[in-house]
């Protein structure tokens, strides 16, 4: 600190004193606070790229189209199609038609969009006096069958459901006049069925039986064991 003034031989002289000791520091400040708009911005950003990440995901999902579960488009259903289990059954195959997916085409002869189609006629044994069958693969490129699909089943009639195969099953059965079993898994349907041969009497205005008649109680397992192999050879 500065002294007071003195008098010495008349001459006015100052003292002064050095501080020499820092003085004690004063309590801490308050923390600084964070700005709040750099945590907002940096969430935007993170929500932005998470959301931007998904609307690809998504769009790359929609351009993909639906999930077929590994079911291919075929050249010739006839040929992916053995029926084995059946042929023991119903005798060996005369004559085979149709395999291809020509149904898939528009009046215009261009890609239907929508659906593709293969169907495969079969004859079991003889050709005038054995079983005819057929197998339908449709593969439902754009819409959910699922919604539709119980309502198809019924379409000839009471339809019973049958278990361990695809998402959805259906066994129909006509005596020992005819069989079907039908499908659902995923986007795509299979049908497999057959029915005894008849021709058309005109003097008795109806159908004339022509197949010898054949047992087929119990005929849901070579149906089942047909359609088993059928659904593993349209996903090679």
């Amino acid at each position: 600190m500065i002294s007071e003034p003195e008098l010495d031989g008349g001459d006015y002289f100052v003292v002064s004193e050095v501080l020499t000791e820092t003085p004690p520091p004063g309590p801490p400040g308050p923390p600084r606070a964070r700005r709040p708009w750099l945590w907002a911005l940096g969430g935007a950003v993170v929500a932005s790229a998470v959301w931007a990440g998904g609307l690809y995901a998504y769009e790359k999902r929609q351009d993909q189209g639906p999930d077929m579960l590994g079911y291919k488009s075929v050249e010739n259903l006839c040929e992916k199609a053995e029926l084995r289990a059946l042929v023991d059954v119903l005798g060996e195959r005369s004559s085979d038609s149709g395999g291809d997916s020509g149904s898939n085409s528009g009046p215009d002869g261009a890609a239907d969009p929508v659906l593709e189609t293969a169907n495969c006629s079969i004859t079991f044994g003889p050709p005038e006096t054995g079983h005819t069958g057929e197998v339908t693969y449709i593969r439902h490129l754009v819409i959910d069958p699922g919604p539709e699909f119980d309502s198809l089943a019924q379409r000839y009639g009471e339809a019973k459901p049958y278990e361990g195969l695809g998402e959805k099953a259906y066994l129909q059965t006509y005596e020992d006049e005819a069989a079907e079993l039908l499908v659902l898994d995923g986007q795509v349907e299979i049908r497999i069925s057959f029915s005894a041969m008849s021709n058309w009497n005109e003097d008795a205005d109806g159908p004339v039986r022509e197949t010898e008649r054949i047992d087929l109680s119990g005929i849901e397992v070579p149906l089942a064991q047909d359609m088993t192999a059928l659904m593993a050879a349209l996903k090679k």
